[in-house]
């Protein structure tokens, strides 16, 4: 049985790591609230307005060409995943790690210089190292601080690549936020535009809009802008998922610690009276001899 110190100190310990993960927790919540805010006044923005476009695109108006839209033999491909910065959140940088590398795994007969890796987040890009790949980029201020501006200038870039028909596929890979318990492993083409995927209005019907000057000119000018929004909706998206991982994370550690503060409360106790149960024995036996 361990001493009165060792138990002692083993108190004191997991109790100012209890007091650091509270405060984590506190952190992470209010980091939620603000990412919740974010993504729930975008994500519905942006769902609406591919929508709209998706239907110009696949209905009436299915003659209109895009290049963001054409398919072709995947002979080199650009992946993104989505992770954080740091750790302390749970399964959420594993999942994404674990799901890139299934996917790495997969386009491997293209050959290691025709997969382009962008790590968004440093856990993912310390992975891929790892993995022997090559990454694209150091993207870790986008990921700990979500910029339109930012966000705008790399989605023009993957779509430039596209365009130029220097990557013939761009898929994303990162955790969706569901709600605070729930983050939802998602892998996604974001390039070319899938128009079997064709959004409706709440009704469940499509739309027939009245456009000025045309459709051909709407879808022109404003696809590129949807697409940068889609860029950064996922990774708002992801950011909120990472801040409602760690907070799960800290609560569960934080609920853990209070487990074991009170078991070694109980051993503490139990040790402290042994050891005085020990002492009046000890005064007790003298004083009969």
């Amino acid at each position: 049985m361990a001493s009165l110190k060792e138990v002692k100190e083993r108190i004191n310990s997991v109790s100012s790591t209890e007091k650091i993960t509270s405060a984590m927790k506190m952190v992470a919540s209010a980091k939620l609230h603000k990412a919740q805010a974010a993504i729930g006044n975008m994500y519905p923005y942006e769902q609406k307005l591919s929508g709209i476009l998706s239907s110009f695109l696949d209905g009436e108006s299915a003659s209109i060409q895009s290049p963001y839209v054409e398919k072709r033999e995947v002979k080199r491909v650009a992946v993104v995943a989505f992770s954080s910065n740091s750790s302390l959140c749970g399964a959420f940088n594993s999942t994404v790690i674990r799901q890139l590398l299934q996917m790495l795994e997969g386009y491997r007969n293209l050959g290691r210089d025709n997969v382009l890796v962008y790590p968004i987040g440093r856990k993912v890009a310390d992975a891929v190292k790892k993995m022997g790949w090559k990454t694209e980029g150091d993207y870790q201020r986008m990921a700990e601080h979500p910029s339109y501006a930012e966000t705008s200038a790399f989605a023009s870039q993957l779509m430039d690549l596209f365009v130029a028909q220097e990557v013939d596929k761009v898929e994303f890979v990162y955790n969706h936020f569901r709600s605070t318990s729930v983050q939802v492993l998602t892998q996604e083409t974001f390039l070319p535009v899938d128009l079997e995927k064709v959004q409706k209005d709440a009704s469940g019907f499509a739309v027939d809009y009245i456009v000025e000057p045309s459709p051909k000119e709407l879808v022109k000018s404003l696809l590129p802008k949807v697409l940068r929004l889609k860029v950064y909706t996922v990774l708002l998206d992801s950011n909120a998922a990472e801040h409602a991982a760690r907070m799960i994370a800290m609560q569960a550690a934080t609920d853990n610690a209070d487990d074991l503060l009170q078991e070694l409360t109980v051993a503490y106790n139990k040790s402290r009276q042994q050891a005085i149960t020990n002492e009046l024995l000890d005064i007790i036996g003298g004083s009969m001899k």
